[in-house]
């Protein structure tokens, strides 16, 4: 699991608040969180968003060398207003990683590339052609975890694979395996968090990245002959340009293959702690989609992002300069008490709101929707009813980690 912490340069910057051009803003100064650390971040970074939350929504953290936007409201301003919170952020780690992505452009840059990835991700496609492969993997992978015996681990054995032959096939690499997705995503990830500058992460990220254009080459042709609904297939007969074409599918590599898996892991792990709501949503199979939005509601898969702000501006009440640093922290956002009521817990029967784990705006993920087919239609009501008795055995060694993206790291199970 990442334990990034930021994506952009890791040059210390001071507390900007005396910047001349946020000077003369209205507002006030946010507040300085000197005793933020990111290993404590890792490890849970929940009780620290509470005490954020509880001074202001916009804290300057030195640890990450960026404000940290805590409160719903403000992320919600952020991701409704791209023209003073822009994607294209400098100096990101994530460009160097995996190459200039959607993620990092604003419109109309940003909506030439989302466009090209339409086709493969509506819900008639999902219906028509990815429901039934993610039934396939479902059972090659379910076979896998049964075949490993009471003690397997959900996450490794059954979650990770599943999704990540999902993202495969999504893809289009017909050449690669399920571990090499795995590989890819987590070496390119950590790659958009060395900031430490480790050579090692570098090298590995390179040597991924090099994997993944070389997948992109061999594919293209065969899709060209032979195209089927994967987003390489459509990509490889559009007018895009090959460098955005790479970026694209690295970043598509990056996050669709934790997203899924970490939401996938964590609603079990929340239901086998809470006996009846696992009984609620067994008598009602209807509340398998419940269960999914109040799981990424409750731990975000994907925590943070980076925003930069154009020019200066007030956000919530504090003050920012032009060129600031943001991380937009949609797990501090989504459980802000004065939007939820108990926001700290998870339970799938509370009054529908909407959240922000897939973000909004024009950056709203264009993968929500097969991240809930594959977990929420497939998989979770697949698991519970084909694994009688399943539990976490033990419940004390199952380990959740991370805070830009955070799930389960282990997690034995017994039935």
């Amino acid at each position: 699991m990442s334990i990034a912490s930021h994506d952009t340069a890791s040059t210390p910057l001071p507390h900007p608040s005396s910047a001349q051009d946020a000077a003369a803003e209205p507002g006030r100064e946010a507040p300085i969180a000197d005793w933020v650390t990111i290993e404590d971040l890792d490890r849970d970074p929940f009780p620290i968003y509470a005490r954020m939350r509880a001074e202001a929504p916009v804290h300057w953290v030195p640890a990450i060398n960026r404000y940290m936007v805590v409160g719903f409201d403000a992320c919600h301003e952020v991701e409704q207003d791209a023209d003073r919170f822009s994607a294209d952020e400098e100096g990101s780690l994530m460009k160097r990683s995996m190459g200039h992505s959607m993620l990092r452009k604003d419109d109309p840059e940003h909506q030439i590339d989302r466009a090209s990835y339409g086709s493969t991700l509506r819900p008639a496609t999902i219906k028509n052609v990815w429901m039934e492969i993610f039934a396939k993997n479902h059972r090659t992978w379910m076979d896998h975890l049964l075949a490993a015996g009471p003690g397997a681990d959900f996450v490794w054995d059954y979650a990770a694979p599943y999704t990540a032959d999902n993202l495969r096939l999504i893809m289009g690499f017909h050449s690669a395996t399920q571990e090499d997705m795995q590989r890819w995503s987590q070496t390119l990830i950590n790659g958009t968090g060395n900031y430490a500058d480790d050579p090692e992460v570098w090298a590995q990220a390179e040597r991924s990245s090099a994997e993944v254009d070389a997948a992109i080459d061999e594919m293209i042709p065969y899709l060209l002959r032979h195209p089927d609904a994967s987003l390489l297939s459509g990509l490889a007969s559009m007018p895009i340009p090959m460098e955005a074409i790479r970026a694209n599918l690295k970043m598509t590599i990056g996050g669709g293959l934790n997203e899924p898996r970490d939401v996938l892991a964590t609603t079990v792990w929340a239901l086998l702690n809470r006996p009846e709501q696992l009984a609620a949503v067994q008598a009602d199979p209807s509340l398998w989609g419940a269960a999914f939005e109040e799981s990424v509601r409750w731990v975000a898969p994907i925590g943070m992002y980076p925003r930069q702000v154009t020019q200066a501006t007030v956000l919530d009440g504090i003050r920012l300069p032009a060129g600031a640093h943001l991380g937009i922290v949609l797990g501090a956002a989504n459980r802000d008490a004065s939007r939820w009521d108990n926001a700290e817990e998870y339970d799938l029967l509370r009054p529908k709101q909407a959240h922000l784990a897939f973000g909004g705006g024009q950056h709203f993920c264009a993968g929500t929707w097969i991240a809930r087919a594959q977990v929420a239609q497939v998989s979770l009501p697949a698991v519970f009813a084909e694994l009688p008795g399943l539990r976490l055995a033990p419940p004390e060694a199952s380990v959740d980690k991370g805070w830009v993206f955070r799930g389960m790291t282990q997690m034995p199970v017994a039935w």
